[in-house]
């Protein structure tokens, strides 16, 4: 008897031993950012209203109709005039660009922000165990991540990855390679780097879905210190929940929407086509499709079925009967709100925030901190993300326990989106803690057409852009 109860019990003990090392697992899978730190460029960079005029009249190739579109773009962007460029531009170089000017803006954003996060968090450069670095628009031999470990002279054993040609979704991109990684090891560091070159992608020709990118794109980047050691938890702000990913790719009209390529003069340029939004909308609603199960309360969901069926029913009864035909149908829509406190949007320009503000049924307090981004630092490509983040921290929103969504879009196309859980609550205020006080201002409206308005009444057949 006794023997048959040993027998018995260690299978038994097997069983917890297996669970509990599953559930160990599972708490070493958690991802954490322990700081970031957001780049701020220097006040010699900045893109007022003067300036911009003085870049716009260097191009030759451009004409009174291409004037004319330019100044209404860059007054229906939502970007101010406190942006900032790379130092070519300032040099007047931008037509002819080296690659040491696009390497030199990459190096003063990771000497200015790793060395910021890394001092803050206590964190030495040789205690890091991954690095991932994303800049789209700028390949070097070495690569980017061998230059800064060589600069910071990291381990031998230390893991990079170094991506390009992501576009603005590359954050999250960076972030699920990390999220994976800490899925089998344990106990790491990791530093994930986000920016975007400039200085080598300036258009310079006429071709109006290329200028556009001028109108929007700014100078910006971001470092993000991650862990997913559970010991340092009390000392993490976010936790990662879930994160999904789609692409479009397959798609011809989704894959051209948005793509470097050469103008009938053989410019180099980034083309923006009139797809853009419906392939925009398409990716959204198909990334909505998988991450929303993840992030809201199941009352919710059963609620939301619900009320589709119920619509489903009144169609097919008002189809089938004329009593009733003039009530309107019942509106089936997710309160996206049940489950998410703070939505972190992409500021890829005015249109992309409008739409998914109207797309998820939210309200201008919600779209703020997107709005303030767009308008105080531009379009920082896949880097946008956390100055939107940095502003609802600077503005104390962010409380323990508080779920916020991020969503960015890049080409390919893609839809990247992820939920991150406020670990406590925040209130530092990153690279709007010497201007928060001023945010939101009365107005968006930027000077431009006060400046340069006169241009709507020139003639085409005295116009001299010289005067």
């Amino acid at each position: 008897m006794e023997l048959f109860s040993f027998l018995l019990i260690i299978p038994i003990f097997y069983l917890l031993f297996k669970i509990w090392n599953w559930i160990n697992d599972v708490r070493d899978q958690q991802c954490y950012i322990l700081d970031y730190q957001c780049y701020k460029p220097s006040d010699d960079t900045m893109v007022g209203t003067e300036f911009s005029g003085e870049v716009i009249k260097r191009n030759k190739n451009l004409g009174l109709n291409e004037y004319k579109f330019l100044l209404k773009a860059i007054v229906s962007s939502g970007i101010g005039e406190q942006t900032y460029a790379p130092r070519i531009m300032f040099s007047g170089r931008e037509e002819s660009p080296k690659l040491e000017d696009g390497i030199l803006e990459m190096e003063e954003f990771f000497h200015d922000s790793i060395e910021k996060v890394l001092s803050r968090a206590g964190i030495s450069p040789q205690e890091i165990d991954l690095l991932v670095v994303n800049v789209s628009m700028l390949s070097t031999v070495p690569s980017l991540c061998s230059r800064i470990i060589n600069h910071y002279k990291m381990r031998p054993d230390i893991k990079s990855f170094n991506l390009t040609g992501m576009g603005c979704s590359a954050s999250l991109i960076s972030l699920d390679i990390v999220r994976n990684v800490f899925k089998s090891y344990k106990n790491k560091f990791a530093l994930l780097v986000t920016s975007e070159s400039l200085s080598p992608n300036w258009y310079a020709g006429n071709d109006r879905s290329m200028i556009l990118s001028n109108c929007l794109f700014r100078s910006g980047g971001c470092a993000v210190l991650l862990t997913n050691n559970k010991s340092l938890k009390h000392r993490a702000m976010f936790k990662l929940k879930c994160l999904v990913r789609t692409h479009h790719g397959a798609k011809d009209e989704s894959y051209g929407c948005c793509i470097q390529r050469e103008d009938d003069k053989g410019r180099m340029g980034f083309h923006l086509s009139k797809s853009l939004p419906k392939a925009a909308t398409r990716s959204f609603v198909d990334n909505l499709r998988v991450i929303t199960p993840k992030i809201l309360p199941v009352r919710e969901l059963v609620r939301f079925m619900a009320v589709s069926l119920l619509k489903k029913w009144n169609v097919v009864r008002h189809g089938s009967s004329h009593k009733g035909a003039s009530q309107g149908p019942i509106k089936a829509g997710v309160n996206f709100k049940s489950g998410v406190d703070h939505f972190c949007i992409h500021t890829g320009g005015k249109a992309v925030i409008d739409g998914i503000g109207i797309s998820l049924d939210l309200t201008e307090y919600d779209l703020e901190p997107a709005r303030m981004t767009l308008h105080r630092f531009g379009n920082t490509s896949a880097s946008s993300l956390w100055y939107v983040l940095a502003y609802m921290e600077a503005k104390k929103r962010l409380k323990k326990g508080d779920k916020v969504l991020m969503i960015s879009f890049g080409a390919g196309f893609k839809c990247n989106s992820c939920l991150w859980e406020v670990v406590r609550d925040l209130g530092d205020g990153n690279v709007w803690k010497d201007e928060i006080y001023k945010y939101p201002p009365k107005t968006l409206v930027n000077p431009y057409m006060e400046k340069f308005g006169w241009i709507q009444d020139e003639d085409p057949s005295t116009f001299n852009p010289g005067d």
